[in-house]
């Protein structure tokens, strides 16, 4: 996750916290659309009524939807998609597809967005269209980075060999199109870092040493989605970068590479006053695992209920499940209280 799609996944979790509350029945399609249009704000009839639509519905809510005005239009789909993100169970890749051709562009980045479950080829060949061909920069952008995913699809062999290539090609084509605008280049950069394409190392290296600060923040978010260890060294030193934005992404690429050299950097940040990068060491740690790893986490874990922070010692027992600790929260924060009492009795003695 890049470093200005955090508020977006925190604003996805608290919604699905309020939506949980409402649990219902899918709601039939006359009071969903109804709904549409009288609502202004959370309403569960809207999130479970637009799930898994049909054919013919997605027919009658396009005449709802254009009717709408934009401002609406846009609030509804990026609520969608912080909801789809968040709640498996809720399939909007109709609504998504529906959506694409909306005239309004945040509405389009939104439905592009939506997609994020769909792994059909048919998708790929709409996304590639949009990469290409779509007016806004932010939904090429948008596209692009989906692009991604089905490039990653392939590499790990769950997607048609032929659909990957293409799809490489395309971003590749993106990113060497020097006419093409920074945010959607730095896209493609970061889309094809999920292949092991012969281009990924130089286009990495070219964009880290590039002028442009767009690309060295994506370069570093590249260097860890490639699993290639050639980069360790200068993640290692971006995680003392004086800028935020870098060294974020180092802090995430130094989880994706398992770099046991960057604990310590790592156990600093852990307890950072910056939330984004807070959650990025953590996982991080969890992703790197080892004795001293855990210990880290511990503390960081005892320092969240201390401040009961549920969304810190949510993030902390996410990471430790992942080193393989196992266990459950309590327990490990029963243990910690347990030693420091040993400890202390042994100073006492």
């Amino acid at each position: 996750m890049n470093y200005d799609d955090y508020d977006q996944q925190n604003n996805g979790e608290e919604i699905e916290d309020e939506i949980l509350e409402e649990r219902r029945e899918k709601p039939d399609l006359p009071t969903t659309l109804a709904a549409i249009q009288t609502s202004d704000g959370l309403d569960s009839t809207i999130f479970y009524g637009l799930s898994d639509l049909t054919p013919s519905e997605i027919t009658e809510f396009e005449k709802t939807w254009s009717r709408l005005d934009d401002e609406t239009r846009r609030r509804i789909i990026q609520e969608l998609v912080d909801v789809g993100e968040a709640n498996f169970e809720l399939n909007y890749t109709a609504i998504a597809l529906s959506t694409l051709d909306d005239p309004d562009s945040e509405v389009r980045t939104s439905a592009v967005e939506l997609l994020w479950e769909s792994e059909d080829e048919s998708t790929l060949h709409r996304l590639i269209e949009i990469a290409q061909w779509d007016e806004s920069t932010e939904v090429r952008a948008a596209a692009t980075t989906a692009i991604g995913r089905f490039i990653l699809m392939g590499e790990l062999g769950d997607f048609s060999e032929t659909e990957t290539l293409r799809a490489q090609d395309i971003v590749i084509g993106i990113l060497n199109n020097e006419d093409e605008d920074i945010d959607v280049r730095r896209r493609a950069l970061e889309a094809i870092s999920n292949s092991s394409h012969e281009i990924v190392e130089g286009a990495i290296r070219e964009a880290y040493e590039s002028h442009e600060h767009k690309m060295r923040v994506s370069a570093v978010f590249a260097m860890g989605r490639s699993a290639d260890d050639q980069w360790a060294p200068t993640v290692l030193r971006e995680l003392d970068s004086d800028d935020p934005e870098i060294r974020y992404e180092a802090a995430r690429a130094a989880g994706e590479l398992m770099i046991e050299d960057a604990i310590p950097a790592l156990s600093r940040l852990a307890f950072d006053s910056d939330r984004e990068l807070q959650n990025n060491a953590i996982w991080s740690l969890g992703e790197i695992g080892g004795r001293e790893a855990v210990r880290i986490l511990n503390l960081v874990a005892a320092n969240a209920q201390e401040m009961d922070d549920d969304d810190l010692i949510e993030a902390v027992e996410d990471a430790l499940a992942n080193a393989t600790l196992g266990g459950d929260m309590l327990d490990l924060l029963r243990y910690n209280s347990e030693r420091d009492d040993n400890d202390e009795d042994l100073d006492e003695e």
